[in-house]
């Protein structure tokens, strides 16, 4: 823990830390940006290329294949060469191919384009959580991992406004030009920034990173438990955004224009659980926290599923958003706490990222529950694993608030 000549514990914020977290927040923000407006985008792609529906919803895995493995090269690079040396690899990576998806002929072009622009996504949660939680004092590190959550939040946000916007006005191919609009400013603000001084103490590492994921019993015990932790994190979220608009257009016939309301209070109540997780977290400690948010979120899962009055259902929301999604800024403190600085970048890239895959399959465990009992009962059914998620922080996860990071 850093602390001053005194002894006390140092809670000062650098103008380079600062920068530091905004560089790491707006790559964050690039990948929720982008990924949203893919999802805009398909039919006009499909329309525009004469993709048939399959051919249409690879882009989107292929994005997402190329973001996990982009996830685990680029990590494993960052803590050999540096987090700010490879940030700006994946951003000049995912700026070019975004660029080019904008000029693609056919399928088979724009299918790889978009496979190496998720591998410059891949590289961007890991890295700059790593990046922030180096760079910040101990004491407010689950605030600084917050606010880069807070990015992708944020992208989200944004797409969700612009696409409908700029859409019918600029087609996919203007769209495209706008999503590398984002890689520009996260380049310009990290071009000046240093290597955080954890890492300039340690310097270039040589040997195996994933090794040192494994490295014994109890490292062993920590990474499976964040593998259980980030793949719950990750089914839950998709899992309740891809089917809500659905569930409330189907059940309370919502339309397109209040379901993307409600919607998008549910996202401002999450964007207010991460913040506030952050706050808890540097207080309390990251096990009291994690287990507070998971138990709000196994209760409000099942509660928002019994909720019928459009009022209820828009404040039980925006509370259910809180808890789901609130942890997602606390995992970059929480990793970086957990993992030596040679494997640092690489645990919160490669265990977030196996937890990502995990995630993808819960729209489609929900939408198969859901279709043979009830949208009701497969949202509620997610209450199941926020206990197993519990128990995984419980017994798997050592509570190591403020460590100082090697």
């Amino acid at each position: 823990m850093s602390t001053s000549a005194a002894g006390a514990v140092d809670h000062t914020v650098t103008p380079e830390a600062r920068k530091a977290v905004l560089g790491s927040a707006v790559g964050y923000a690039m990948d929720g940006f982008d990924l949203l407006i893919l999802g805009f985008m398909l039919p006009a792609i499909g329309a525009g290329l004469g993709l048939t529906p399959a051919e249409g919803t690879s882009l989107v895995t292929a994005t997402l294949v190329g973001a996990v493995a982009g996830g685990i090269v680029f990590g494993i690079l960052s803590d050999r060469l540096g987090r700010v040396r490879v940030l700006t690899w994946t951003i000049a990576m995912f700026a070019l191919f975004t660029g080019l998806c904008a000029l693609a002929r056919g399928y088979w072009d724009l299918l790889a384009y978009r496979t190496i622009a998720g591998m410059g996504l891949g590289g961007e949660f890991g890295i700059g959580m790593a990046l922030a939680a180096e760079a910040w004092p101990a004491a407010k590190r689950a605030r600084a991992s917050s606010l880069v959550g807070l990015g992708w939040q944020a992208g989200v946000l944004a797409a969700a406004l612009l696409s409908p916007l700029l859409l019918p006005a600029i087609g996919w191919r203007g769209m495209f030009a706008v999503g590398m609009l984002p890689a520009a400013a996260a380049y310009f603000i990290r071009k000046d920034l240093q290597e955080p001084p954890p890492f300039q103490k340690r310097g270039r590492q040589t040997g195996s990173a994933l090794k040192l994921l494994v490295a014994d019993a109890a490292t062993v015990r920590i990474s499976l438990g964040m593998v259980i932790l980030c793949g719950v994190q990750n089914f839950g979220y998709y899992g309740v955004m891809i089917w809500l608009p659905n569930y409330l257009g189907t059940r309370f016939h919502f339309g397109l224009t209040r379901s993307a309301a409600w919607t998008a209070v549910t996202i401002l109540g999450m964007a207010l659980g991460i913040y506030v997780f952050g706050q808890v977290a540097d207080r309390l400690g990251r096990r009291p926290a994690f287990i507070g948010w998971m138990l709000g979120a196994a209760v409000m899962v099942v509660v928002y599923s019994r909720l019928t009055d459009p009022a209820a259902l828009l404040i039980g929301g925006a509370v259910m958003g809180f808890f789901v999604n609130g942890m997602l800024g606390g995992y970059g403190a929480l990793m970086s706490e957990l993992y030596p600085g040679a494997a640092r970048a690489t645990a919160q890239n490669v265990l977030f990222n196996l937890g990502r895959a995990m995630g993808g399959f819960g729209p489609v465990a929900i939408g198969t529950i859901a279709a043979a009992h009830g949208f009701e009962t497969a949202i509620a059914l997610l209450a199941a694993l926020y206990v197993l998620d519990i128990a995984a922080m419980w017994t798997l996860i050592p509570e190591r608030k403020g460590a100082a990071l090697s």
